[in-house]
């Protein structure tokens, strides 16, 4: 049997959400493409421990409600790991938490966006670096995908080179290292969750000056997003 792929779990959605949708990990395996056998859960968040980076031939690292900033103990642990990965060439995905605590592992800068809170399906678009990309290469210039988001990258790595921005984040997607690669927006999330998000907390997003409701009528399917995390593991972790 190949080794595992490893889904680190940075947080989950409330309760609610999470029994109709699933929690964050779940999300990430279904858009992955993979079987219950084929992955491993660790819930960091929790106190769980991971084990050591060669254990796994690839890794993924979900959002999250916490923030990267708080530097919990958890989150720091994992940001150490991180490092630990890095030098032995292990394949990692970061997104939205997990893209901001790549970013900050590897010497980066995050904090609350200056532009303000992101929320619902918005454009991103791409940098001329990708069109020589062997995993975002097909990539049109722009494309939708779905944003839940507070913090962003204010300072990327100094290794990392910038592949797309987004309308309130010029650091929307990274590529750290050959195989380690990080996005704000959710390739894992479906319209539909983004919808129950949007209508579930629209009192929340109401006093943030945002209307959820006018977000979810132009929540679409982001068939370009959902498809980099199968790509990335038919790139780099199909042994």
């Amino acid at each position: 049997m190949p080794a595992p792929v490893l889904i680190i779990q940075t947080g989950d959605p409330n309760q609610t959400l999470k029994s109709n949708y699933g929690s964050y990990a779940r999300q990430i395996q279904s858009a992955a493409g993979l079987a219950d056998h084929e992955t491993e859960t660790v819930t960091v968040y929790e106190g769980q421990a991971l084990r050591s980076p060669c254990s796994y031939r690839a890794v993924f690292i979900t959002g999250s409600p916490a923030m990267v900033t708080d530097k919990e103990d958890w989150s720091e642990r994992t940001a150490e790991w991180l490092r630990d990965a890095a030098a032995e060439d292990t394949p990692m995905f970061g997104i939205c938490y997990g893209h901001q605590l790549l970013t900050h592992a590897f010497g980066g800068e995050v904090g609350y966006n200056p532009a303000g809170r992101a929320a619902g399906t918005m454009h991103v678009e791409t940098y001329d670096c990708c069109r020589k990309d062997a995993l975002l290469n097909e990539l049109p210039t722009t494309f939708p995908a779905h944003m839940l988001h507070m913090q962003s990258v204010l300072r990327p790595p100094e290794e990392a080179i910038v592949m797309a921005r987004s309308p309130l984040d010029p650091h929307h997607m990274l590529k750290h290292a050959e195989s380690i690669y990080s996005t704000q927006f959710h390739p894992e999330f479906s319209p539909a969750f983004v919808r129950a998000h949007l209508s579930y907390y629209a009192d929340v997003y109401r006093g943030c000056g945002i209307d959820a409701a006018a977000l979810c009528e132009k929540v679409s399917e982001t068939p370009q997003s959902a498809g980099l995390l199968r790509r990335f593991l038919d790139l780099y972790a199909r042994h």
